[in-house]
């Protein structure tokens, strides 16, 4: 148990029982497994139903160890089981913990469904745990002959001769349809219906009733809108027992018995092959089931060489499953029926159906012609990391044709990182050997926050735009939003002039890249964030601060496209006016000598030692030549205006007017300023303020400083 992956101390760990270990593992894995993030659900309202019915790991110790004070009590109570998971996840949804002994798991679905379809939870965790700690129920059992001599589960056999108690654990994520479905999550199997009953004043506390099985099982039925012969299977509680085994099958007989004779209901119990997982038996049970929808095959009851003579297997047209059969999805809809009896009498009966067809995404992987994603990796430790390296290696080397990507990013990040970017296998290999590999990346992370940070003009080219549109269709479909939105203010086509389409205006005019550049970046984004990228924090660098003010939700698409698009066609007027230049020096040491250049100021500050100037384009060449002949890195930059100084004053009324109607909005995402240094109320970025962002030099520098001594880093 990987007591640091869940945060706890090696004493609290050892102090717990190891079914709440073990539920904390499989809690885990389940989450992951559905392609969640378990960490996006911290905070929401997931529910955990847990079945457990020993708690004896503590009481084997009559004095606990210093070390051990503090966590044993907590650590053996079967009622923390469901809140520890709870407490670990961050989930603030209904913990209930179930004891109704065999058939805890089953009730733990059951009452987990219930929670759901009444809103006290959007997810929910529900299964079941045995870990025996000690010999105590072996013993008891024994001694009331109720244990097969070599420990098997002979379900419905005539050769029955008691149960075989094994130990596990199960876990199932649940969630209503209607989510999952508009959430793109992947659906095994849907929980049509299920009931709980009583046995009642009945022939003995511990003694299986017929009439209360056939009762739950047809309210099951109710509950699920169905009648007997739409169901094709049941999944038995089966234990093995000379008593249980034909009181059940007799109740199955009666209820599901009377159905035409082409369609038998098949008949099997899971703990034939791996034994009577007591609480977590119901569990096992709808996880067989729905590895059977998910394969099409009933797997076979093991030994059933003969059936039991103490059923009247006429009476009904009910078979054993003594051999796997094809359950294929074919025109009808498969569904399954799985039962759970408590040694005390509490019933539950439950009904799969199969999965409804899936939904074509709304916006499906992209699919790259040429290249295979990435493959990531991650875990807490160096250790854990080469162990889940080889793991993954040993997976692929038995199945070749798996294609894991798609699967691993879905996962938890952690801090103890891989990408592989090539041969899948070879590089699987030196990362399990910890040893270097060309096509092998690793690294840690630390706690930071994540900026988006979006740059001018200038790191444009000549079909940027072109891979991503034919190969990634979320990316395609956020461009063309931008071109909608364009659109009113541009007499050409953003698609066609970022393809290369013959007759487009040329990519380097300011009012083309301006418009161009924003709506790849906002595409851009989207991809990022639809994938679970999001930032803390938003900054851009002259135009690309309108970039940023839209991803943060101040500014709304149409307003975004209207600012860059109005405001580029205003800086046609300053064409040949000016020009900028980029130097490899302090903005101080610049500014010292601005005045043998006239007409030269200061546009931004990048860095310390970055800084860009503008102005008259005879200055900036002198000015230029003078740092290059004392060997300092400066050159000029593309343009032919001059942003960011007194140049932009004569466009100041155009702009104003054009931008009037733009109304800026509070921001969800916080907005630091390159026009003030600061974060600022993005409901102050009015047309003033998009008119500032052009005249004023960009506080690059400042703002990067002023973001990483906030945390952001």
């Amino acid at each position: 148990f990987d007591a640091e992956f869940f945060q706890m101390s090696p004493r609290e760990a050892l102090a717990t029982d190891p079914q709440q270990r073990l539920l904390l593992e499989v809690a885990w894995e389940a989450v992951e497994g559905a392609g969640i993030d378990p960490a996006s659900l911290r905070g929401s309202s997931t529910g955990v139903f847990a079945g457990v019915m020993y708690s004896d790991y503590g009481g084997r110790v009559s004095q606990v160890p210093a070390e051990l004070e503090g966590f044993l009590r907590n650590g053996s109570h079967a009622s923390v089981a469901s809140g520890r998971v709870a407490y670990s996840f961050g989930f603030e949804g209904p913990a209930i913990t179930v004891d109704t002994a065999c058939s805890s798991s089953l009730v733990a679905v059951h009452l987990a469904a219930q929670s759901l379809r009444s809103g006290e939870c959007d997810l929910a965790l529900a299964g079941g745990v045995s870990v025996m700690a000690t010999p105590a129920t072996l013993i008891e059992f024994s001694r009331q002959r109720g244990l097969a001599p070599d420990g098997r589960c002979k379900a419905f056999a005539a050769a029955a001769d008691g149960t075989g108690f094994s130990e596990g654990v199960g876990l199932v994520l649940l969630e209503r349809l209607s989510t999952a479905r508009a959430a793109g999550h992947a659906i095994l199997a849907v929980l049509r219906g299920s009931a709980v009953n009583q046995d009642g004043a009945s022939n003995g506390l511990t003694a299986p009733n017929g009439p209360a099985q056939q009762r739950v099982i047809r309210a099951a039925l109710a509950n699920a809108q169905l009648t007997a012969e739409q169901v094709d299977v049941v999944e038995a509680h089966g234990t093995g027992t000379t008593l249980g085994d034909p009181i059940e099958a007799q109740a199955l007989l009666a209820t599901y018995g009377r159905r035409p004779a082409e369609k038998p209901l098949w008949l099997g119990s899971v703990k034939s092959n791996i034994g009577h997982t007591q609480a977590a038996a119901g569990a096992a049970g709808i996880i067989k089931m729905v590895q059977a929808l998910t394969h099409e095959t009933l797997p076979a009851t093991l030994h059933v060489d003969t059936p039991t003579p103490h059923v009247d297997w006429d009476a009904g047209n009910v078979r054993l499953l003594t051999a796997a059969r094809p359950w294929p999805a074919d025109e009808h809809v498969r569904r399954a029926g799985i039962s759970s009896f408590g040694i005390s009498g509490t019933n539950a009966h439950l009904i799969l159906e199969q999965p409804p067809a899936p939904v074509p995404a709304e916006h499906p992987e992209p699919q790259s012609p040429t290249d295979e994603p990435p493959i990531l990796l991650s875990a807490t430790s160096e250790a854990a990391l080469r162990a889940y390296a080889g793991r993954l290696h040993q997976h692929l080397t038995t199945h070749p044709d798996a294609k894991p990507a798609g699967t691993l990013y879905r996962r938890h990040h952690h801090r103890h990182r891989a990408a592989i970017t090539g041969d899948t296998r070879k590089a699987l290999q030196a990362l399990t050997r910890g040893e270097p590999h060309p096509e092998l990346i690793t690294g840690t992370t630390h706690g930071g926050k994540t900026v988006f940070v979006y740059p001018g003009q200038g790191t444009q080219w000549t079909g940027m735009a072109t891979e991503l549109l034919a190969t990634n269709p979320l990316f395609r479909k956020h461009l063309e939003d931008c071109a909608d939105a364009l659109a009113p203010h541009t007499t050409w086509n953003l698609i066609d002039t970022l393809t290369g389409k013959p007759g487009t205006p040329p990519p380097s005019r300011v009012d083309v890249v301006q418009p161009s550049l924003f709506a790849m970046m906002t595409a851009l984004t989207r991809v990022w964030t639809h994938h679970g990228i999001t930032p803390d924090a938003v900054i851009g660098h002259s135009q690309g601060e309108i970039t940023a003010a839209h991803i943060a939700g101040a500014l709304t698409l149409d307003d975004a496209a209207t600012i860059t698009a109005l405001r580029s066609q205003a800086l046609l007027e300053l064409a040949g006016t000016g020009t900028m230049a980029a130097i490899n020096q302090p903005p101080q040491h610049i500014q010292a000598l601005l005045d043998d250049f006239p007409d030269v100021h200061i546009a931004a500050t990048n860095s310390p030692t970055t800084t860009i100037v503008a102005g008259n384009q005879t200055s900036i060449t002198n000015l230029v030549t003078h740092y290059q002949g004392r060997g300092v890195n400066a050159r000029r930059i593309d343009v032919d205006y001059a942003s960011h100084t007194p140049h932009i004053d004569r466009l100041q009324t155009q702009i104003l007017e054009a931008l009037a109607g733009i109304t800026p909005r509070t921001s969800h995402i916080p907005f630091h300023s390159t026009v003030t240094g600061e974060l600022i109320d993005t409901s102050t970025l009015t047309n003033q303020y998009w008119f500032t962002n052009l005249r004023r030099p960009v506080q690059f520098h400042q703002t990067i400083t002023e973001l990483a001594a906030s945390g952001h880093h």
